[in-house]
């Protein structure tokens, strides 16, 4: 007959709101991420004057372009964010993913609005490690 451990059940629920929690953060600060980027690609297909330019990058691009591709990841993002609060395997995967595309992203556009490229290169970067801390709910059992 086996005795139930109370310190074991508590570390386990412990442990699997510890993960909820991440996930929770994840997923809102990918909306969050995905919300700001579609503000960002609006502005730069809107008004291509908004932003600063600088002549002499070696990234140089058009920023209407940059601004397809900021509003097609903050797009992604947010339907991933989404999944994410649904706690989705798949959510967690695109997650990672998707926060590095705006990682990249944001680093090649660091010249046209820097302060805004560090602010999402950071909230990307939380994003990365909260979804790469969060254990499986299999593998959070302990015996």
């Amino acid at each position: 007959m086996a005795a139930t451990h109370p310190t074991r059940a508590r570390t386990h629920s412990a442990k699997q709101a510890w993960a909820g929690g991440l996930t929770s953060f994840a997923g809102v600060m990918l909306s969050l991420a995905g919300l700001l980027g579609v503000f960002r690609g609006i502005m730069a297909i809107a008004h291509d004057d908004v932003f600063v330019s600088t002549p002499n990058y070696v990234f140089k691009f058009n920023l209407t372009s940059w601004g397809w591709i900021h509003l097609v990841l903050g797009v992604i993002a947010l339907i991933v964010a989404f999944g994410l609060m649904g706690r989705a395997m798949w959510a967690r995967v695109s997650g990672i993913v998707i926060a590095g595309l705006v990682i990249i992203a944001n680093f090649l556009s660091l010249p046209y609005f820097p302060l805004w490229s560090v602010m999402m290169i950071a909230l990307s970067g939380f994003v990365i490690w909260a979804l790469c801390v969060v254990e499986d709910d299999d593998s959070a059992v302990t015996p």
